[in-house]
C-alpha cells in the first residue's frame, strides 16, 4: 500500500505528489529544525549552507519552493535569488535575522514572494510554506483558465490572460505575489481593503501577525507602478486609486 503523509493543516499527499523544498541556511541548528519540521509536514527537503551550493542544488534538483536566508557564505541570499530566478521561476521565502525593512524590500525586488524575520515559530513557517504553494497553484490554474480582456484604470493596464501589467504602455515586471495583490486591489478600485483582508485574499493567511508582509509588498508594488496609485488609509489599509471620470 502506498504510504500517505498527513500535514498539520490536515492536507494529505502521497510520496509521488510530495513537494520539494530547498532550505538554504548556514546555521546547522536552524537548518536542521526547518528540515525536520517540513519533512514531518510531508515535504521532500534538501539543504544547502552557502550561496554557490544553493544555486547548484536548485539547478540540479528543481525545487518547488526555496527557503532562503539572506546572510550566507560565498554570496548572499539576494544573489542566490537572482541566479535561481534566472534559471526558472520558483517561489522564494526569505529569512532575515534583522527586522530591516530595506532588506525585505530588496528581497522582494529580486523575486522573493514572502519573508520571515528571525526568530520565528516553526509552526508559522510551515503554515506559510503551505499557503505560498497553494497560492502558486491557484495562480497556475488562473493562468490556464484566464479571464478575458484587459482591465484599464487610466494609464495602468492589467492583462489577466497573460498576467502582465503595463504603465503608460510600458511593461512592468511584477512577481506573482505582486500581481495577485494588484488584482485584488483592482477588483474593487477606490475601495479600502484592510491589511487583514489582503492577507486573507492574496496569501490565504488569516493571522494578523503577517500584516507587515502586506505593507512590504505594497511598498514594493508602489515602487513599480507609482506610489500615487495606491492610497494608504491609516489604521485601516489600502486602496487602488483610479482617475476621476
Amino acid at each position: 500500500m502506498e504510504q500517505t503523509h498527513t500535514s498539520h493543516n490536515g492536507s494529505t499527499a502521497t510520496p509521488g505528489a510530495q513537494r520539494r523544498v530547498l532550505v538554504v541556511e548556514d546555521d546547522p541548528t536552524i537548518v536542521d529544525a526547518i528540515a525536520a519540521r517540513l519533512r514531518a509536514e510531508g515535504f521532500l527537503v534538501q539543504t544547502a549552507q552557502d550561496g554557490p551550493a544553493a544555486v547548484d542544488t536548485a539547478e540540479a534538483w528543481q525545487p518547488d519552493l526555496l527557503i532562503l536566508d539572506i546572510m550566507l557564505p560565498g554570496f548572499d541570499g539576494l544573489e542566490v535569488c537572482r541566479r535561481v530566478q534566472a534559471q526558472r521561476p520558483v517561489p522564494v521565502m526569505m529569512l532575515t535575522a534583522r527586522d530591516d525593512e530595506t532588506d525585505m524590500l530588496v528581497g522582494l525586488g529580486v523575486g522573493a514572494d514572502d519573508y520571515m524575520t528571525k526568530p520565528f515559530s516553526m509552526r508559522e513557517l510551515a503554515a506559510r510554506v503551505h499557503v505560498l504553494l497553494r497560492r502558486v497553484e491557484r495562480a497556475a490554474l488562473a493562468a490556464a483558465t484566464p479571464r478575458s480582456g484587459i482591465l484599464r484604470l487610466g494609464e495602468l493596464e492589467i492583462d489577466h490572460a497573460q498576467r502582465r501589467v503595463r504603465v503608460r504602455s510600458e511593461d512592468v515586471h511584477l512577481t506573482p505575489t505582486e500581481f495577485d495583490l494588484l488584482v485584488c486591489l483592482a477588483n474593487t478600485p477606490r475601495a479600502v481593503l484592510s491589511r487583514e483582508q489582503l492577507l486573507a485574499e492574496v496569501w490565504d493567511w488569516a493571522d494578523a501577525s503577517g500584516t507587515r508582509t502586506v505593507d512590504s509588498h505594497i511598498k514594493a508594488l508602489r515602487r513599480k507602478i507609482g506610489a500615487e496609485r495606491i492610497r494608504t488609509v491609516h489604521g485601516v489599509g489600502y486602496a487602488l486609486e483610479t482617475p476621476t471620470p
